[in-house]
């Protein structure tokens, strides 16, 4: 049987376990003794959810990453990088043509919006983001960022994958893959999705030719963290385990038959954790618990602030708990072909409460030193106006920021032109911005690979450089 086709390793691998401790960490119906022989005998066991103690390649500066996914691509001169080159040729027609995806691209478009500095840094923000604004120091702005697409799903697929198509390992399945569960009773990757739909749906998340135990675990914010999470009304414990034991059993015989099919590892792996959870999931997505001073932090008891802030507390009370890789997308997204005064102005009154919490939050708890906080979407928008007051998609120069672990608040890195439509100074590559993150898990971007199809994978497959400039 070809069982490391199954069960793959590319990660530095922890101590072997016996067999009292494989049953332990593992679950009584997917430990069997048989399969950690099988496991054990094939130098494979620590490819299993449950016995995974890999070792970071140097000392991690984060433990656990949130990445506040903007989703629509929101614009650098309308948020944090305004250019004064806009206010004064508002109107005109820009020096060089300007593709645009839409076609028929207006003059040029002022930010409808007032700046201020803030800060030591001298950080520009946006007069809708006050919050924010008092936080600046805390963050560090990659203001030259680009990207391969114009379209929405292409563009969110190398965000989170490294590539403009699916079927692709996302970040946080890599992430899962090389550096293992922390809390073996919920998942090391969660996703708190777009209640509206996420361009590209799950393939934004998936584990693409990983095991299918790495892919992102999504979450509600309200009720039920999972669906059908819970068992049926009249079976207990021991009728539950019985037939998780028995499916066990039934799935190996079909894996003895079928040899090859990677992704019956990880509908084993799925069964367990669903049991584990039942109870740790419910208690982790309950939200009443926090204290009325932190729900208020959060903007919880405002219609407005209440969808994100939910994510927000959430996504804290996630990592709290161990959880590796945390993905908050907002409700609406950012997309302003028309109408960027009203549309950006609502998704910056929705989110700038809920993110300066969590920044606050981290931070009074101890744990923003240890976790690495990512704000951004997938593209970010045109200097040119379309339809009167709106701005097109625009992959050539967008922001980024990045707070917590390993990062200095306060830097700035890299620059777009004049008006905002290239990266020209310091330009970062969307590898740049995986090898980064990575960098702050204690992870060598290099030396995180997957054998697939004959040859080694890696997420920052193309290219991919540290920004050391934000590093603390």
């Amino acid at each position: 049987m070809d069982y490391a086709s199954r069960f793959p390793c590319g990660r530095v691998d922890g101590p072997k376990l016996n067999r009292r401790s494989f049953l332990k960490q593992v679950g009584a119906g997917f430990g069997s003794l048989a399969l950690f022989d099988m496991l054990q005998n094939d130098g494979l066991l620590a490819s299993t959810r449950g016995a995974k103690r890999s070792i970071p390649h140097f000392a991690p500066t984060a433990k656990s990453v949130i990445w506040l996914f903007m989703e629509g691509g929101p614009s650098a001169m309308d948020t944090f990088d305004p250019k004064p080159d806009l206010q004064r040729f508002h109107g005109m027609e820009p020096k060089i043509p300007i593709d645009v995806l839409f076609g028929n691209p207006g003059p040029l478009m002022r930010s409808p919006f007032e700046f201020a500095q803030h800060g030591e840094s001298g950080t520009w923000v946006a007069d809708k983001m006050p919050h924010m604004a008092k936080l600046v120091d805390e963050i560090a702005l990659i203001k030259s960022c680009h990207a391969d697409s114009t379209n929405h799903s292409s563009a969110m697929y190398q965000i989170n994958t490294g590539h403009t198509f699916p079927g692709y390992p996302s970040a946080g399945a890599w992430m899962d893959y090389g550096l293992g569960s922390v809390n073996q009773n919920l998942p090391g990757y969660v996703v708190l999705q777009n209640s509206r739909g996420t361009k590209g749906g799950a393939n934004n998340w998936g584990s693409g030719f990983l095991p299918s135990s790495h892919q992102g675990t999504p979450f509600r914010s309200q009720g039920t963290p999972i669906l059908n999470l819970n068992r049926p009304e009249g079976v207990n414990d021991d009728w539950q385990r019985r037939m998780l034991d028995l499916a066990v059993e039934l799935n190996q015989e079909h894996a003895d038959r079928h040899p090859g099919e990677a992704d019956l590892l990880g509908r084993i792996e799925s069964y367990e954790l669903a049991y584990r959870m039942q109870s740790e999931a419910s208690e982790a997505v309950d939200l009443d618990r926090e204290p009325e001073h932190t729900r208020e932090l959060y903007g919880l008891n405002h219609d407005v602030t209440r969808p994100y802030g939910e994510k927000c507390l959430l996504a804290r009370r996630l990592v709290e708990r161990g959880v590796r890789f945390v993905q908050a997308y907002c409700d609406d997204e950012w997309d302003s072909h028309h109408s960027l005064p009203e549309r950006h102005a609502a998704r910056m009154e929705e989110t700038d409460q809920p993110v300066a919490a969590l920044l606050t939050d981290l931070k009074q708890r101890g744990l923003l030193d240890e976790t690495l906080v990512v704000w951004g979407g997938e593209f970010g928008r045109m200097p040119v106006s379309e339809k009167g007051d709106g701005r097109d998609h625009n992959p050539e120069g967008f922001l980024i920021w990045m707070a917590g672990g390993g990062i200095q608040g306060g830097a700035h890195h890299g620059e777009t032109d004049e008006i905002g439509w290239k990266a020209t100074v310091d330009p970062v590559s969307v590898p740049d911005i995986h090898a980064t993150i990575l960098h702050c898990m204690g992870v060598d971007h290099e030396r995180l690979t997957y054998r697939h199809n004959g040859r080694r994978f890696r997420l920052t497959d193309v290219s991919g450089n540290v920004i050391q400039s934000i590093l603390a």
